[in-house]
C-alpha cells in the first residue's frame, strides 16, 4: 500500500509542479538527456507528451520508466507502439517496446548520469525498461506543432 500512496503523490507532484516547466525547457532543447515522448492516448486517441530521461545509443533510445506499467505513457505505448520523440528540438518517429525482462537497475546504471539515476530511483516504484527504435532523421515526419 505504501507504493500506491507514493505513486499517487509522485504523480501529482510531477503532473502539476515539475512537468509543466520541464516540458517547455525540453521543447526548447535546454535540458540534455531529457526528451519529449509523444504517444496516442489509448482511449482518447489524443496526443500525449511526457518528459523522460533517455540514453541514446545510435538509433536506439533507452528509458527507465519510474512507474512502469502504471505510467500512462507506458500503457499508451503498449496499446500503440508508434510514437514520436523530440530530441534536440527535432521530432523523430520511433517504435517503442516495453521490455519486462530487461534489468532496469542495470540499464539505469548505463546512463552515466548520477542525478538522473537518483531521481528515477527516488521517485520510482516499479522500474521498467522501454526501448525506442528511432527512424532516421531524414525519414521522420516533421509536423508543425
Amino acid at each position: 500500500m505504501a507504493d500506491d500512496r507514493k505513486r499517487r503523490w509522485v504523480r501529482l507532484v510531477q503532473r502539476y509542479v515539475l512537468n509543466p516547466p520541464m516540458k517547455l525547457a525540453v521543447w526548447a532543447g535546454l535540458v540534455p538527456g531529457l526528451v519529449l515522448v509523444e504517444t496516442r492516448g489509448r482511449r482518447s486517441g489524443k496526443r500525449r507528451r511526457n518528459v523522460v530521461g533517455m540514453l541514446l545509443d545510435g538509433d536506439t533510445g533507452w528509458v527507465v520508466a519510474e512507474q512502469g506499467r502504471y505510467a500512462g505513457y507506458v500503457s499508451n505505448i503498449e496499446a500503440d507502439p508508434q510514437v514520436r520523440v523530440r530530441i534536440r528540438r527535432r521530432w523523430r518517429d520511433a517504435r517503442a517496446e516495453v521490455l519486462p525482462d530487461d534489468d532496469p537497475e542495470a540499464r539505469l546504471a548505463t546512463f552515466g548520469r548520477r542525478s538522473h539515476e537518483a531521481s528515477v530511483r527516488g521517485f520510482g516504484t516499479d522500474l521498467t525498461t522501454v526501448r525506442f527504435d528511432l527512424a532516421s532523421p531524414e525519414t521522420s515526419t516533421q509536423v508543425a506543432t
